[in-house]
């Protein structure tokens, strides 16, 4: 609903912002206002207090989800017209890919995701549209996804066209990069069963420097992200043969 993206547009721009302010601002009522609070604080996008709407705080998906949100929506609608029906894709875990689990979900029909994400696979749970291929390993809590040996084993009885990968940052010499070697992994394994590597990145990520390089940009196919990014960092991957959208 495009209410409920202007209100977490209009919060993590202030941060924390009133029940009566965002009430005129959007020119509904107050009761209508609180309802959509009520949603999405079940969502983990932020929480209320004392008639207040308050960013989140923090580094788990629920967290991060609220920040750029409206560039991420948008963002992860671009990347779901690469998606038909009826097709089986790969989705890595991350924010992002959170949003393009939910659009396919709304828009497209028999689409089977595979995920190693147990976030994503809760996060649509209430559509009957897609069908959610929960990939088994070791569980990290925090991140909630699945790592290590046996993801592997399960992941290559797959072969897709596309592969949608979220970023933690980018390097010029290193490519896309992440925070957690194990879930580096991960992506390594997703793009040998794959043909294309789809990164889903808002620009934010191109200041950023991840720990452990997930993608040299020689692997890469395509980047979905907004018109934020640096001009040199668009022509380092254009330099590289990667097709770049910008929403």
């Amino acid at each position: 609903m495009k209410r409920l993206e202007e209100i977490l547009k209009l919060v993590s721009q202030y941060e924390k912002i009133d029940v009566n302010t965002l009430s005129e601002t959007l020119e509904v009522s107050k009761v209508t206002i609180r309802k959509d609070l009520d949603k999405l604080e079940s969502k983990g996008l932020l929480h209320r207090e004392h008639g207040y709407a308050v960013l989140n705080s923090g580094d788990d998906i629920n967290v991060r989800l609220s920040f750029h949100y409206d560039t991420k929506r948008k963002i992860a609608q671009e990347a779901a017209k690469l998606v038909q029906d009826n097709e089986t894709i790969l989705i890595e875990s991350g924010s992002t890919c959170a949003l393009l689990a939910e659009e396919i979900c709304q828009t497209k029909k028999n689409v089977k995701i595979v995920t190693n994400s147990y976030f994503i696979a809760d996060f649509v749970r209430n559509y009957d549209s897609c069908k959610i291929i929960l990939l088994g390993g070791e569980f990290q809590k925090d991140s909630q996804v699945t790592v290590g040996p046996l993801l592997k084993q399960l992941i290559q009885s797959f072969r897709v066209k596309n592969a949608f990968i979220g970023a933690d940052g980018y390097d010029d010499a290193l490519g896309f990069t992440g925070k957690d070697m194990m879930r580096s992994e991960v992506v390594q394994y997703m793009s040998q069963v794959s043909e294309n590597i789809v990164i889903l990145t808002d620009s934010s990520k191109f200041q950023k420097k991840g720990n452990v390089r997930n993608f040299a940009l020689s692997q890469v196919q395509r980047v979905i992200t907004d018109k934020e990014i640096s001009s040199e960092a668009m022509r380092k991957l254009e330099q590289a043969g990667i097709s770049l959208t910008m929403v």
